[in-house]
């Protein structure tokens, strides 16, 4: 589950070196930036939570909107590159899973709003979540030439 992946990387991020900020995505596709990060670290533990009535999260949470910042080059300047919610953004670190969340979607959102972000980009994002788009990569890959392979 997402929450289980965040709070993996929420509990082994440096705090003397970075400044995370939790940020959810709802089922119903609204941001918000809870008032703690997520704690449960296994999925078993995060259904447990949500279907005894209670959360990963506190009840505490305010609205999130990702405003990008204009032009490509504000990383460059030592600015940073994007807000949400007035808070500014180095880089985000998507602990996302499924539709929306592993198939490009928020990457390409990260990118027209010139958010750096980590992990795989929008395409590679979203041919590895379609299963015949990627057997065709993988087929077209493997039947290359060797000196063109990459």
């Amino acid at each position: 589950m997402s929450l289980a992946s965040a709070a993996a990387v929420f509990q082994n991020l440096d705090p003397e070196r970075y400044d995370a900020i939790p940020i959810r995505i709802n089922k119903d596709g609204r941001w918000v930036l809870p008032s703690a990060a997520p704690r449960l670290t296994s999925a078993a533990e995060v259904i447990r939570a949500l279907t005894s009535g209670g959360s990963d999260a506190t009840s505490e949470e305010r609205d999130a909107q990702l405003v990008p910042r204009p032009g490509g080059t504000a990383g460059e300047r030592g600015e940073r590159n994007g807000l949400v919610a007035g808070v500014g953004l180095d880089v985000v670190f998507p602990a996302l899973h499924g539709p929306y969340g592993e198939d490009g979607s928020v990457q390409g959102l990260l990118e027209l709003a010139n958010v750096p972000y980590v992990g795989a980009g929008v395409l590679a994002s979203a041919v590895g979540m379609d299963k015949a788009a990627m057997k065709v990569a993988l087929n077209q890959r493997n039947n290359a030439p060797s000196a063109l392979l990459l």
